[in-house]
């Protein structure tokens, strides 16, 4: 007894040294780590410089970075059969630009959703002052801009596409702003996201209109469809106050979460009917099982817990975890595929 006392203490002990270490690196270096945090000053960053970072969003960054770098991995080894010198300079360029279109889109979409996120969301950067309107559109220009120009440097293909995922994100959030109608919501922000992005990180290295990655794509916008339903559950109130209509704050949370579930699992029900009819490769056949992380968002979205950490809950973080493990599965799948094929 005593000793489990004395383990117990040391434990807690140890715990707190550790928060400890971390709270002085924090307050020190960061500022912040967590987008909840209030703002400050330190020796690395001013606190309109991580007021930019909050406006992008960094957490929401990552999976169009990994979805588009193993999009271009399949698409180039599926195409050319192998790993050419220097493939990696072109794919990260890419996955870069990519990431600088969501960039944008989450500036812009913070520039118009202000009175909103004075409800649901008062830790953000234009909310606490730190940032306004102004600099949030300008940012957003800038990196919209800036994508279009990276994007035709590539090619022609991925140019245009990223210019079609740039129209997708300005009409969500300016007028006609898609954002406010029912169920368009989501499948304006999907179509971006899942079909045009798949198809602009295919085009890098081969032909986006052939029947691999459209299959994919519409995969990935059907499941998406679903899973963005996650992102407007905390949103709900400050939604409805603000002429916004969405599935959540229409039909309730649960009844949400059940419309949302054949959208999160059909899709992926559907590849072994694609594989027999020979439109997909047979060596696709595990990522049927990616619907295994669908149930659990489900779960989650019944349960509406928020996440501490991030600005959503955690069906939200869990749909962006599916997505990245869907696009990395079919990368690594198509690489070892092709390879013994």
């Amino acid at each position: 007894m005593i000793m489990e006392k004395k383990t117990g203490e040391s434990e807690h002990s140890l715990k707190a040294e550790i928060e400890e270490v971390i709270h002085k690196i924090d307050e020190k270096y960061l500022g912040k780590w967590a987008m909840k945090q209030p703002y400050s000053k330190t020796k690395l960053l001013s606190i309109r410089a991580r007021g930019c970072i909050d406006l992008f969003r960094p957490f929401t960054l990552a999976a169009p970075f990994f979805v588009s770098l193993f999009i271009i991995m399949a698409g180039l080894i599926y195409t050319k059969g192998g790993l050419p010198g220097f493939w990696w300079v072109k794919a990260i360029l890419a996955s870069f630009t990519i990431v600088l279109v969501n960039a944008a889109s989450n500036s812009l979409n913070q520039a118009t959703d202000v009175e909103s996120d004075k409800i649901s969301k008062p830790h953000r950067p234009i909310v606490q002052g730190v940032l306004d309107v102004k600099d949030a559109q300008s940012l957003a220009y800038i990196l919209y801009l800036s994508s279009v120009v990276l994007g035709m440097i590539i090619n022609a293909y991925f140019g245009f596409l990223v210019f079609l995922i740039i129209l997708f994100t300005i009409t969500y959030s300016l007028p006609p702003r898609m954002k406010k109608y029912l169920f368009i919501n989501q499948i304006w922000i999907s179509i971006p996201r899942g079909f045009l992005g798949i198809l602009a990180s295919w085009s890098v290295f081969g032909d986006p209109f052939t029947k691999t990655p459209i299959i994919i794509g519409a995969i990935a916008t059907v499941f998406l469809i679903g899973g963005t339903a996650t992102k407007d559950i905390l949103d709900s109130m400050a939604d409805k106050m603000t002429g916004v209509r969405t599935l959540v704050n229409t039909v309730g949370v649960k009844k949400a979460a059940l419309i949302s579930l054949p959208f999160m699992v059909i899709p992926f029900a559907f590849i072994p009917f694609f594989i027999f009819e020979g439109a997909l490769k047979p060596y696709l056949w595990p990522l049927t099982f990616s619907m295994i992380f669908s149930f659990i968002i489900y779960y989650l979205m019944i349960r509406g817990t928020e996440n501490k950490i991030l600005e959503n809950v955690h069906a939200w973080s869990v749909m962006y975890i599916e997505y990245i493990f869907f696009s990395l599965g079919f990368a690594i799948l198509t690489i070892f595929g092709g390879a013994a094929g």
